[in-house]
């Protein structure tokens, strides 16, 4: 996302933490324009932006430990309202005097849901229930609070959960206002922006589409433009985006590397056939699968098949002529995951830490960076998109091979293509499409002993997942009917070879990733 000038800004300075986009995904569904930056941004920069709030991110560091991120002191003079969130509290309090340590017993340091009690006359909790679950994740503790600040919050096991100097407008919280386990966590960050930064919520989807599409207007010029095409979500706002700026010099290319679902490949060309747009279908199956052949590591996998579509892109952009740009659908948290800033790598997306070092394109234009999927929704309805195509199920690029665990091979394929296609078509016998946010099949690479008729088989588990979420950065697993995981099971074990045992994935994002690799 660009800078955008003519609204209201409030800045997330980003500290490392692995939630921290999700802070500007709330700020920005509060109505308020956000950007995220580094810590390390220069004043001048900051400055410039002339932010009505700045936010302080968490991070993985103890704000007392040699090389740990420090803010710029010259911030706390901008007069500016400043809201420090986990660490982001923590600097706060060791940047204005105060003194973070060590917890000292195992019961300062909290993690999980906590209850939490609030001193509601602060203009943060305004409005609040006096107690509340908040989500915490620390392991430090304030032990002297800077002179000026007064405790706001705190549970049984914590005396300082929250701290706020009401004359300067500095808050800090230890707590995860941001994640959805913190009870009234978006109304504390609304407090945050209205009552304290003066907000006026100029900020719509329909104001970033418009800017969007000129800023890509502008940027792009006459050059001609390849659009990596999956079908999905992503990628489908991100054509609607770049037809409606530049139109005919797009060409959208839909590789079909031979990991999609049961009769995907026809059904994207099909869905895409009515569109105005140049649309190629490039069927690259054997060249994959020859690429993946006897690899097993997940991260491998990814690199491989993120560094096989550019090279696809280039041979096609040859093709076509000079392509000045690749536009991919890449979105928040494929960045965050692949590691922005000091945050820690979770695993690489092959359109973000799976590219090669150089490809042949001038640059690679990544429009919907900035947003989460379901912002990325609410622009495809702006943008006119169909129901179906916006409310498309979330396929990730390297498609079945990180749902296949350990070596691809057409085979294996098979069998989950089929017992992915029942679990789907089942779900959607039952009404449980609109239930869940993500669900599908992974075949393990674990094998076990079952009885099938008289005979003993020796054949694959397969693991059936199934999650609830609003972001996608943090998730949790859907109850479904046993009724329904009945008859998934049941179809798949008698109507699909070579699996003999059904299980069903009952963990939550974190600890686990939505997908399995």
């Amino acid at each position: 996302m660009e800078h955008q000038t003519g609204h209201q800004t409030v800045l997330v300075l980003d500290f490392g933490g692995q939630y921290n986009q999700l802070i500007a995904r709330r700020v920005r569904e509060c109505g308020v324009y956000c950007e995220v930056l580094p810590y390390s941004t220069p004043l001048a920069e900051i400055r410039g932006r002339a932010p009505i709030g700045i936010i302080f991110t968490g991070g993985p560091h103890s704000v007392y430990a040699p090389g740990a991120p420090q803010a710029d002191p010259a911030l706390f003079a901008l007069g500016v309202p400043i809201l420090g969130i986990c660490y982001g509290c923590q600097l706060l309090a060791h940047s204005l005097g105060g003194q973070v340590t060590p917890a000292q017993e195992d019961s300062a340091r909290e993690y999980g849901k906590t209850v939490t009690a609030f001193d509601t006359d602060c203009a943060l909790f305004a409005g609040l229930p006096a107690e509340g679950v908040t989500w915490m994740s620390h392991g430090d503790y304030m032990a002297r609070i800077p002179a000026g600040f007064r405790l706001t919050a705190h549970s049984s096991a914590c005396p300082n959960v929250a701290i706020a100097d009401e004359a300067r407008r500095f808050y800090g919280v230890q707590f995860h206002p941001e994640v959805n386990h913190t009870e009234h966590g978006t109304q504390m960050l609304r407090n945050f922006l209205y009552q304290v930064c003066g907000a006026v919520g100029d900020w719509t989807m329909e104001d970033y589409c418009k800017a969007t599409v000129a800023a890509l207007r502008e940027k792009i010029g006459s050059g001609k433009v390849l659009l990596a095409l999956s079908g999905g979500v992503d990628s489908s706002v991100a054509a609607a985006l770049l037809a409606e700026a530049v139109g005919s010099q797009l060409t959208c290319v839909f590789v079909d590397h031979g990991l999609m679902r049961k009769n995907e490949g026809d059904e994207v060309e099909a869905a895409f056939a009515k569109w105005d747009i140049h649309f190629v279908r490039v069927n690259a199956a054997e060249r994959f699968l020859g690429r993946l052949a006897g690899v097993t590591e997940p991260e491998r996998k990814r690199k491989i098949i993120g560094e096989e579509f550019i090279r696809v892109f280039e041979e096609e952009g040859e093709k076509i002529g000079q392509v000045d740009y690749l536009v991919q659908g890449t979105i928040y948290p494929d960045v965050i995951e692949s590691g922005l800033g000091d945050a820690a790598v979770i695993k690489s997306h092959h359109n973000v830490g799976g590219l090669p070092d150089t490809v042949d394109f001038k640059e690679i234009i990544e429009p919907l960076r900035m947003l989460f999927k379901d912002e990325v929704r609410q622009l495809g309805r702006e943008l006119g998109l169909p129901e179906y195509l916006v409310m498309r199920q979330p396929f990730p690029g390297p498609g079945l091979a990180i749902r296949v665990i350990g070596e691809v091979t057409p085979e294996k394929l098979a069998i989950l293509r089929e017992a992915d296609a029942i679990f789907r078509e089942e779900v959607a016998a039952a009404g449980q499409e609109y239930a869940m946010n993500q669900y599908f099949a992974v075949l393990t690479d674990m094998r076990s002993v079952g009885v099938m008729g008289d005979s003993r088989t020796y054949d694959y588990t397969l693991a059936l997942r199934g999650v609830t979420t609003t972001d996608f950065m943090t998730a949790d697993w859907a109850r479904l009917p046993y009724e329904l995981l009945d008859r998934v099971s049941v179809r798949i074990v008698n109507e699909v070879g070579h699996i003999n045992r059904v299980v069903y994935d009952i963990t939550s994002k974190p600890p686990a990733t939505i997908e399995w690799e």
